[in-house]
Formats: structure tokens, sequence, C-alpha cells
């Protein structure tokens, strides 16, 4: 019997073909039983960084609950909606699935308060981004592999990994006002120096696909952990546009639902109608576009793969309500606070002094002596790698205590 990888005959002319991929940085033979997004999902699966997810925060640090959202459970649900979406606009569901189990491997310890922390402490030294940290995870921080270090993805894999978001510069050669101030991190502009990753088109419907599930997750997950934590309530929800009406459905058709169903019932309704949304507003542009290859998608002027006007209003509404309610909550912000401190005092612990971190990490900071920038990214790559509980544990190495972040 000749083993062949499972291509599908279903994909749409617009979806990325795994047998026209442009390769991998580093020359690897074809799989015989898996394409090369089978085997980079399984890769990204498999990882160190991957692993690590199960103790990052999302909102709440894990010993609030064992129900709250980690990292890694957001990531999971992503990957699913992102499957979701390829396979009805006949995508590569394998691609979309691996760009969602890879997009938050750049993550701190916890959540964003870690990463604002981050980005405060190395501001000297070009900034911190979580999109770039991941570009670096998958290329050089990951070492598994006899030949090389990193992951070795393949080129579609590590496009949609860096524009997922969208382009990173105008056509004009700009960076996009978000890098505009800054520039685009360096870890991303030296790795499209060796792999050129088209920073100026969009990515695949493939990597929208892994963007716009992001959101709906966000959007589910956060109400579902914001009602379980009693930050906000459900009538407080009756107000928010679109969420409001599921609320009034919910309780027309199930009068007296008990709360721990009803909070389940309106994530489900969430999801299917953000995802169902997606799905018709995608193949509507998709559809209008009508583009005959992945690269065509690539050269539209807009996103192929989106939330309809409507629904990107109530996105937005989701949004506004839960920042004060949610991520501003003073509940919140306490742990915020003292999360953020101790990410600052070791981050500027091993600035003063990198001999303080552990084995290979100070032997590798004593060879970068003289060489104030990298050894200060080495040492955020240090810390960005670290969980929310080896964080804490280092605070109390250094400093002989940690906050309880209650």
């Amino acid at each position: 019997m000749t083993l062949q990888p499972p291509y599908s005959a279903n994909h749409a002319p617009y979806a990325v073909d795994s047998r026209l991929s442009r390769g991998r940085l580093f020359p690897e033979p074809d799989s015989p039983t898996r394409t090369h997004y089978q085997r980079d999902r399984d890769r990204i699966i498999h990882s160190t960084a991957f692993r690590r997810l199960a103790h990052k925060t999302q909102v709440f640090v894990p010993h609030e609950g064992d129900h709250y959202r980690t990292r890694l459970t957001h990531t999971i649900e992503v990957g699913q909606i992102a499957r979701a979406i390829a396979r009805s606009l006949r995508l590569d569901e394998d691609l979309a699935e691996a760009l969602a189990l890879a997009h938050d491997l750049g993550h701190t310890p916890f959540g964003h308060t870690g990463e604002d922390a981050l980005e405060e402490v190395m501001e000297p030294f070009g900034g911190f981004d979580h999109n770039a940290q991941a570009l670096r995870i998958v290329t050089r921080l990951e070492k598994r592999y006899a030949d090389y270090d990193g992951l070795n993805l393949a080129w579609e894999t590590l496009e949609g990994l860096v524009k997922h978001n969208g382009p990173l510069l105008h056509r004009s050669g700009a960076p996009i006002e978000k890098y505009a101030a800054r520039g685009l991190p360096v870890a991303i502009l030296e790795f499209d120096a060796r792999l050129p990753l088209d920073l100026s088109s969009y990515a695949s419907a493939e990597a929208q696909a892994a963007a716009i599930a992001d959101d709906v997750a966000y959007n589910a997950h956060d109400i579902d952990d914001g009602l379980r934590a009693g930050l906000f309530t459900i009538d407080d929800l009756r107000s928010v546009d679109f969420v409001g009406d599921l609320v009034r459905e919910i309780q027309a058709r199930h009068p007296g639902l008990e709360r721990n169903r009803f909070v389940h019932e309106l994530g489900r309704r969430l999801i299917t109608r953000f995802v169902e949304d997606a799905i018709r507003e995608g193949g509507a542009r998709l559809a209008q576009a009508n583009p005959q290859s992945a690269a065509a998608v690539r050269a539209q002027d807009r996103a192929m793969v989106t939330f309809s006007e409507p629904m990107q209003a109530a996105d937005k509404a989701i949004k506004g309500f839960l920042y004060p309610h949610m991520y501003r909550h003073p509940k919140v912000m306490k742990v915020r606070v003292e999360a953020a401190e101790v990410v600052r005092r070791i981050a500027r612990a091993f600035l003063a002094d990198p001999a303080l971190m552990p084995g290979e990490w100070a032997s590798a900071a004593q060879a970068m002596k003289g060489e104030e920038t990298r050894m200060a990214r080495l040492i955020c790559d240090y810390i960005a790698g670290m969980t929310d509980r080896y964080a804490l544990a280092e605070h109390k190495r250094l400093f002989g205590d940690a906050p309880t972040l209650r």
C-alpha cells in the first residue's frame, strides 16, 4: 500500500493548497501520511510553549476557580470555532486550526497584564509584542529537533501567525498605525529578511478564520466567566445590544430556567450567531470578489472572513460592556496590579544582574556581555515563557515572598 497525505477534494479555489506550499525555512521531505498543515498543527500541540498555556491566565488566575478559562482552554475553543468556519467556507481546516492553536503562544504570564508590564520594562530595548514573541517561539526558542531551532513550520502557517489580524505594512511600505511610532518588532523584521512573509498583504482566508474565531471565543467565554465570577448579572446584560436580545429570547422560550443552564444557553447561542454570521458574510465577500487562488485572497484590499456590519456593532457593544464590568472590575484590577508588579520586579532584577537567572539562561546571558539589547531580549524570552505559578515562584526565590493574587 502506498501512503498518501489526505488532501481534500472539497477545497474551494481560494483555499490554501498544501501541495502548493512555499515550503519551510529548512527543507524537509514531505510526510507520506500528513499534509504540511497537519504536521504543523501536530508540532504546535507537542511544543513546550503550548503546554505552558495551561497555566497562563486568560482573565482570572487559575486558583480563582477550576472552571474559569486558562489561555489553553481559550486556545482550544478558538481552534474548534476556526475549524467550523473553515469547513463551511471550504478552506483548509488543518491550517485554520494550526493558526488558532498557535495564536497565543507568545503571551506572558498573567495575560495582558503581564504583557503590559513587560512592554513597559522592555521599552528601551524595542518593547514587547506577543505576536512577535509567538514568531520567536516557533522559529527560535523551541528546541526539539536535531537539525534546527524552532518548529520549522510551513510558510503559510508562519504568514498566518504574523498577519492573522491583517497586514503589518501599508502598500507603500510604511508600518500600520499600531507600529507607526516604533516600527515593526525586530523579531518579525529579522525573520522576514530570511523568509519574506509579504507583510503588506492580507493573510490567507484560513488565517482570517482563525482571527475571527478568536473574537467569537473571547466574547462568549468572557461573558460566561464574568457571570460565574459574579462581576455582573444576567439582568446587566439586557442593556447590551444583541446580547440583551438573546437574554430575552431565552427567558421567553425557557421561563424559570435555572441560572447555570441559562448561562450555558446564552454562550451557546452567542457562539452560534457569531459563527453563522461570519460564515454568511465571509461567503458573500468571497463570492463577490471571486478569488481563484489563495494568492488572490491575499491581494484583496479588505478581509474576506469577517462579521457583517450589524455583528461588528454587536461585537463592539460586547467589548464596550466587558471593559468596565470585567477587565476593569475592582476585583480583577486588584489582582492585575499585583501581577504586573511581579513581572516588573522580576524583569528589573534580571536586567540588573542576569546571573540571577537559572543555569543555561544565565550562561547565555554571560555570552552576550556588552550586548545590552540582545541580553534584554534573552531576559524577555525567559520571562514571557513563564507560567503564572512559575513567575510567582521566581518572585519568591528572588525576593523571599510572592503575593497571593486574590
